[in-house]
């Protein structure tokens, strides 16, 4: 069956609209690029392959952004919108886990009339001819649209369509150990301080350990109210991951969650725990552990030749991987939202969809090159593996 998405917004304002979108991803990267888009006046369609509400053990350091910011492009009002930091931000500039930041965008796309979520979609192949974009579902449908955006994460499906010479991203040599522990769960001497809102760096032996306090699920940053999360850098165990097929030659395929962990490994993360990591983040560790609620993550990098072909463009970990160490994945996700929906607000309906998507890399693709390869560094310091 084949549907162009096109004639499902016969309602629209046919003499606002700039053409159509099929965003394929609808994590961070996805919902803000959805947003950005349907402010350029395209009509988009973002794709989902899992749920309305995903989880992830990350966080987001929103500390000294420009909360008042506002969007360089107009709403359907002709006003100019909050910007993309202050919609996940939610008005604080605490850290914030993944989760809320998510849950905010996508309250903000489903209340955008330009903005259709369709989640349970599983994108199989991407293609394009002179006329338009399209995606395939696993169903066996077909979408079209003027552009298809991959937002798609590090194992890209649109990627494929964009650089069928490199299509994935490759092993950095570690994996994090992420979670996130209720500070009321802890014992009272092992709360963080009051007034600490940035991260905990150490190391531990081989190991490093980034802690980070977050906002409670309740908004509040009172002291037993919060969240601590943390990362636990890891280059130790990655014959784990290659038995347990998350790894295979040195393509991540995914993570290891909660009960697909081995009792040994909970066992020996607990030991080492005990060993090297202070108050309150060894509290924050052994109670996830206790739980069974760990995620291990195989860190992938990707740096990218080109992140447009085409009618196709990539944004966020699609278009590039970096070491979770730079501490720029969300913001440079903010980044390509925005330098894609300005070229193409910019350059529509004079310019060709093809002439718009190259003017976006030419804006991004230099910057997020050097970004990977700076983060390589750490990755091959820590992992041990050579350049």
């Amino acid at each position: 069956m084949s549907t162009d998405i096109r004639e499902t917004h016969l309602a629209a304002d046919r003499r606002e609209s700039r053409g159509t979108a099929i965003v394929v991803g609808a994590s961070l990267s996805g919902l803000m690029t959805g947003l950005t888009l349907s402010r350029a006046g395209l009509h988009v369609t973002v794709l989902e392959r899992s749920g309305p509400s995903p989880q992830s053990g990350a966080a987001l350091g929103l500390v000294g952004v420009d909360l008042d910011g506002e969007s360089r492009l107009l709403d359907g009002s002709n006003r100019r919108a909050p910007s993309l930091i202050a919609i996940a931000a939610g008005g604080s500039s605490a850290m914030h886990s993944w989760s809320a930041v998510h849950a905010r965008l996508r309250i903000a796309a489903e209340a955008d009339p330009r903005v259709e979520l369709r989640h349970h979609t599983v994108v199989a192949d991407v293609g394009q001819d002179a006329d338009a974009a399209w995606v395939t579902t696993s169903d066996g449908d077909t979408l079209r649209a003027d552009v298809v955006v991959g937002a798609d994460g590090h194992r890209s499906v649109v990627r494929r369509g964009v650089a069928p010479h490199k299509p994935d991203a490759t092993f950095a040599g570690y994996v994090l150990w992420l979670g996130i522990a209720q500070e009321s769960d802890l014992p009272a001497a092992h709360r963080l301080g009051r007034h600490q809102e940035g991260p905990d760096m150490m190391s531990g032996g081989d190991d490093y350990f980034v802690g980070y306090p977050l906002l409670g699920k309740d908004g509040s940053s009172a002291v037993g109210s919060r969240q601590l999360g943390f990362a636990w850098f890891d280059a130790t165990r990655n014959d784990l991951f290659r038995e347990k097929g998350r790894i295979v030659g040195d393509v991540v395929r995914r993570s290891l969650r909660n009960d697909d962990i081995p009792e040994r490994t909970y066992r020996e993360l607990e030991a080492q725990a005990q060993k090297l990591w202070p108050q309150p983040w060894r509290s924050a560790v052994l109670d996830r552990i206790g739980r069974r609620r760990l995620i291990g993550t195989p860190i992938a990098e990707y740096v990218p030749d080109t992140i447009a072909n085409g009618r196709l463009a990539l944004v966020g970990n699609a278009a590039h991987v970096q070491t979770p160490m730079t501490g720029q994945g969300f913001d440079q996700s903010v980044q390509d939202a925005e330098a894609l929906a300005e070229a193409l607000a910019t350059g529509l309906p004079g310019a060709t969809m093809e002439e718009c998507l190259r003017s976006y890399q030419m804006t991004r693709l230099h910057s997020a090159r050097d970004l990977v390869r700076s983060g390589q560094q750490f990755s091959r310091s820590f992992s041990g593996e050579a350049a």
